[in-house]
């Protein structure tokens, strides 16, 4: 699974991790988050993500 970039603030979404404060358990893949998730720092949408330029994480 490869990790992304917000390209507002820089926040990268791991899915390792997932984001539980947003209620995304770890192993979530981003194409797999649902519509209405955004930047958990600053709120950009999906949208304004990028694929990161470190190397995919380990699936």
């Amino acid at each position: 699974m490869q990790k992304w970039r917000c390209s507002i603030c820089g926040y990268t979404y791991d899915p390792n991790k997932g984001d539980p404060e947003s209620g995304i358990n770890p192993g979530v893949s981003f194409e797999d988050l649902p519509d209405h998730w955004g930047c958990p720092d600053c709120g950009a949408s999906k949208e304004l993500f990028e694929r990161s330029s470190d190397d995919a994480v380990d699936d």
